[in-house]
């Protein structure tokens, strides 16, 4: 393969990617994903391993009298201690035997073994009769080539630090599986740009960062890489997460741990966050989230009169205004949320969506709202918003604007990747973030600009009976901003099914009350 050093026209991981798709033969991507990933995860915690066991074999300075082989010294640095028959250089030496798949298999076991953190995350796939022997050997010799700190000068968002360039592969890959799988892929991957953008605005340079339906994790790699990138220290963020999908789950363990990200607090649990709060005492600085649109299987008429519910209890038909109050409920007295919503949330008024939305208005606790192109999400065509959120917005850390709300219409925004998919540039990340900085910071020079931000005062907002689309304030006309047949069908759906089980509440009621007289008269009677 080549190593990329002559070729300044594709990022090298843009080559690996190629290299690696023409070996996945007959194998569907959600399947070949954990093969691929596995295996630059597996290269990684060899490589960092390998690389200490290097310095401790030398025993000089710090390392004199050490024990290359001791577990102890590897946890020491944080390091995963890698056994040798799961060194990547034992593994390579037998990539062209018949039975690397068991290797691998085997060698994933002994790593989990030695580092419980890792308990139940690795694959364990290699050795299926789908993967042939030849093409994972061949995926062994391509992965080979790559190195923690190698890169090019193409290649774009260059980080410093180890497992540098293995972490930029794994990020890469995944958004590139996400997409080859499309929908599918949507459920375990928020699309970088909107990921970044959402980091962008926000700012987490400090303190604990929530995500309750965090995916593979892409939330918390940016909010560590933006923190980097703006010279902070990144171990002054904590990270917490939760995810229902346990495969998802070991994606999100693996995709933070190539990164040297704490993930111990990022918990697995079928139940999901509503009826399992792993993180309930949590008060968190920043909530930053992509939760389901419009989910409608939430569980909701399990938990009518949950404490979470401060603003009115959602719907059990769409866990929308759920998801809002559970971010609310987690974030400290001045923390700040920002979220991915299906762009109905702005506006529905059924099922006491709109009184809810009302008081989280007059609460003077929506910031900021920016409503988005359509085609940013692999998993869904429904329009989608960005929601702000801040729990004190006269707290002195910005400007008070407490009787403001920021509006930004960012519909004819970014550039398509394919006929199917959209996607912001960097620079149209900084002019939405910029806007929202300049508005937000004292110092700030923002103003106006007719068709794409207007600051607006709760009065106006309540004019306009509490409706937070963006195209109502900026000055454009809103086509009933972007009506989608999918999203008002979904909707429509979710009514039905709030009708439905209120009607069978009522049933049920009337039925009590019967067998009530039916009883009373047969006493009556005897």
């Amino acid at each position: 393969m080549a190593r990329n050093n002559n070729n300044k026209e594709e990022p090298l991981e843009k080559q690996l990617w190629k290299a690696a798709d023409k070996l996945r033969k007959n194998i569907d991507a959600a399947e070949y994903k954990h093969i691929v990933l596995g295996l630059i995860f597996l290269k990684y915690i060899s490589d960092a391993f390998e690389e200490l066991h290097k310095k401790l074999q030398s025993g000089e300075g710090e390392y004199a009298g050490a024990d290359p082989e001791d577990r102890d010294e590897y946890k020491a640095e944080n390091v995963f201690f890698v056994p040798p028959s799961a060194r990547w250089s034992y593994l390579q030496s037998r990539a062209k035997l018949p039975e690397i798949g068991k290797d691998v298999d085997d060698a994933m076991d002994a790593i989990e073994r030695d580092n419980p953190s890792l308990k139940g995350v690795l694959p364990k796939v290699f050795a299926r009769g789908n993967l042939d022997p030849t093409s994972l050997g061949g995926l062994i010799d391509l992965i080979s080539n790559i190195s923690m700190k190698e890169g090019n000068a193409s290649t774009s968002s260059a980080l410093s630090g180890k497992g540098d360039f293995l972490g930029r592969v794994f990020e890469y890959f995944l958004g590139e599986f996400a997409l080859t799988e499309g929908k599918k892929g949507g459920q375990f991957y928020t699309p970088r740009s909107v990921v970044k953008l959402l980091v962008e605005m926000l700012e987490p340079y400090k303190g604990r960062v929530l995500d309750p339906c965090c995916g593979s994790g892409g939330m918390f790699v940016q909010s560590e890489k933006f923190v980097e990138q703006h010279q902070g220290k990144v171990n002054d963020i904590s990270i917490y997460g939760q995810e229902s999908n346990q495969t998802t789950w070991r994606l999100c363990k693996m995709n933070l741990a190539i990164r040297g990200i704490d993930s111990s607090q990022v918990k697995w649990n079928n139940e999901g966050s509503f009826l399992n709060d792993a993180h309930k005492d949590l008060k968190a600085d920043f909530v930053i989230a992509n939760p389901p649109f419009n989910d409608s299987d939430w569980s909701g008429d399990l938990l009518r009169n949950d404490a979470r519910w401060q603003y009115g209890a959602p719907p059990t038909g769409n866990a929308n205004y759920a998801w809002i109050q559970h971010f609310l409920f987690h974030l400290s007295p001045s923390g700040q949320a920002g979220f991915v919503l299906a762009k109905g949330a702005l506006t529905s008024k059924t099922s006491g969506e709109g009184g809810i939305r009302k008081k989280l208005v007059e609460a003077r606790l929506v910031d900021c709202i920016v409503n988005l192109p359509a085609k940013l999400f692999l998993n869904t065509q429904i329009p989608a918003s960005l929601w702000f959120l801040s729990r004190n917005k006269a707290n002195g850390k910005f400007r008070n604007r407490v009787d403001e709300i920021l509006f930004i219409d960012a519909r004819n925004m970014g550039h398509l990747i394919n006929r199917r998919t959209r996607e912001f540039s960097d620079e149209d990340i900084q002019k939405i973030a910029q806007t929202y900085h300049n508005w937000r910071n004292p110092d700030g020079d923002y103003e106006d600009v007719k068709g794409f931000c207007k600051s607006a005062t709760v009065e106006e907002v309540a004019v306009l009976d509490y409706v937070l689309t963006p195209g109502r304030y900026v000055g454009l006309p809103d086509d009933e901003d972007d009506f989608d047949f999918n999203e008002r069908f979904t909707q429509l759906t979710a009514e039905l099914k709030e009708q439905m089980l209120e009607e069978e509440r009522l049933n049920t009621l009337i039925l009590e009350n019967l067998k009530k007289v039916i009883v009373g008269d047969d006493h009556k009677n005897g």
